[in-house]
């Protein structure tokens, strides 16, 4: 296929937002039209997981097309050194597409390394290192370099990067970091090789906190009469309601005021980047490139905002692992419109079917599947049953797990103390109701247990000798084919 009449991709990417967050998904308050019209113009994958859910590991997957204990990045562990074979934007770049990032950087390491990115005008956040963004932001605000902190908070605004209080933004609105992602990717649209097709991925720190929203949608949101939690049967609540415990704990109690304004900035993070999405597709209608290009949106994982009593991500339930995922494109391509599928995706598919849309040849063994024959409407029977995800133990050892799910049915075995749960999703997709318990379903628990023991069986951890799952075992965020020199736990 000639360079000119390749398929353009933009990869349009939130942190952090759950696969149920769209109103597409039939949630009762949120407004996402623009992410809707992208999914209802092409395929929406209403399974879609992240394999292991925090940055670093999702976003390593997501540009290698290997599963975490295939990249050796099973948990969030932070700079450790990373040499992959190849990765989605090297491979298209040999191909000869222009390769761009656009705004929150991927997370990889080492932080001079290009990773297959010929353009990358990226927003950091971590301190000590000078970014676009940073720069844009000391440029234009009234705050000194001394109270720019992390993802665009400053000292003074008292948010945290990783906890559940929120106010809204405070600063003029085109210095929020999601304005700022739309100005610079639309910079790169109009900027780019018309000689070559693009590759650029819009990367967008919302809604990952600080839950910071300009206050026209955290207002909207703080006003409305939100959904509770999910809070399962099996749900264990923090100590003392959570009074007196660090608003970075992944363990809460969100309720009253609290889980209001918590809603409302996450929420509003997700509905300002929305209207943010109309913005960038009218500036790819602009430089006549939006026929000829693939748009995929998906996050690196989700955020369990309250439900089950937990906070943040890492964990293997429906808030934190399951993602949003939409792919449209070209009619030239056979796309088809209006698509739902429900079998079981996942980020380490992206990079295989970039490469097969792009006829570029695919690497050998690569774990992702093209999701290419989905897209044309073609049924792939011989489709993967399950997936396994997976996170290695980050902020508090009870939270280590493995998880397995077909769409339908999920099993969770919690590595610490051996904990399982399983649910049917079809019947109560909140997960509200361990059935792991009840002898009624022992056989099914059965199945799936011995499919994790085949699934961890080579696995160096000891996580299982064969026959039975042992639990306990050490569980680090990187296994020894990838650890280096220099390698740090941090905060997720």
């Amino acid at each position: 296929m000639p360079p000119r009449d390749r398929p353009n991709f933009l990869i349009v990417m939130p942190d952090q937002q759950r696969g149920d967050a769209l109103s597409i998904e039939g949630h009762r308050s949120l407004l996402t039209p623009h992410m809707d019209h992208l999914g209802h113009r092409g395929t929406r994958f209403t399974r879609a997981y992240s394999t292991c859910p925090s940055c670093i590991p999702a976003r390593r997957s997501l540009m290698s097309g290997l599963y975490p204990a295939t990249n050796g990045m099973v948990g969030y562990q932070e700079s450790v050194p990373w040499s992959p074979a190849t990765t989605m934007p090297a491979e298209l770049s040999k191909s000869g597409y222009q390769t761009g990032i656009v705004g929150r950087c991927m997370h990889l390491y080492p932080l001079d390394e290009k990773f297959g990115f010929e353009i990358r005008d990226e927003q950091d956040g971590r301190e000590g290192h000078d970014d676009a963004y940073r720069r844009d932001l000391r440029a234009h605000s009234a705050y000194g370099e001394r109270d720019y902190l992390h993802f665009g908070m400053v000292r003074s605004h008292g948010l945290t990067a990783n906890g559940w209080t929120a106010r809204p933004w405070h600063l003029d609105e085109s210095l929020h970091p999601t304005t700022w992602t739309v100005n610079h990717a639309s910079k790169f649209l109009h900027e780019r090789d018309r000689d070559r097709p693009f590759f650029l991925v819009a990367s967008f720190v919302a809604p990952h906190p600080p839950l910071n929203p300009p206050a026209f949608y955290f207002d909207r949101y703080h006003r409305m009469e939100m959904e509770p939690p999910a809070i399962g049967d099996w749900a264990v609540p923090p100590p003392n309601g959570g009074l007196g415990m660090s608003v970075d704990s992944d363990h809460v109690h969100l309720t009253g005021e609290r889980l209001r304004s918590a809603q409302a900035g996450y929420y509003g993070l997700i509905n300002h980047l929305d209207d943010q999405l109309s913005r960038l597709m009218m500036e790819l209608a602009a430089t006549g490139a939006a026929h000829n290009t693939v748009v995929i949106f998906t996050s690196d994982h989700g955020e369990m905002l309250g439900d089950h009593h937990l906070f943040r991500k890492c964990y293997p339930f429906e808030g934190s692992a399951r993602i949003p995922m939409m792919i449209n494109g070209p009619a030239a391509l056979g796309f088809k419109s209006g698509q739902v599928c429900d079998r079981p995706v996942c980020l380490e598919d992206l990079m295989p079917t970039v490469l097969d849309l792009a006829g570029c040849p695919q690497p050998a063994g690569l774990d992702g599947r093209s999701l290419a024959p989905w897209l044309r409407g073609e049924r792939d029977e011989a489709w993967r049953e399950y997936i396994h995800g997976e996170h290695a133990t980050c902020y508090r050892q009870e939270q280590a797990n493995h998880y397995l799910t077909d769409g339908r049915e999920k099993y969770v075995w919690m590595t610490h103390r051996g904990t399982e749960l399983l649910f049917d999703l079809r019947k109560d997709p909140r997960e509200l109701h361990n059935l792991a318990g009840d002898a009624a379903h022992d056989g099914l628990l059965t199945m799936w247990r011995s499919r994790l023991v085949e699934r961890l069986r080579a696995r160096p951890e000891g996580f299982t000798d064969g026959t039975r799952l042992i639990a306990g075992r050490p569980y680090k965020a990187s296994l020894p084919h990838v650890h280096g020199p220099g390698a740090g736990a941090g905060k997720a």
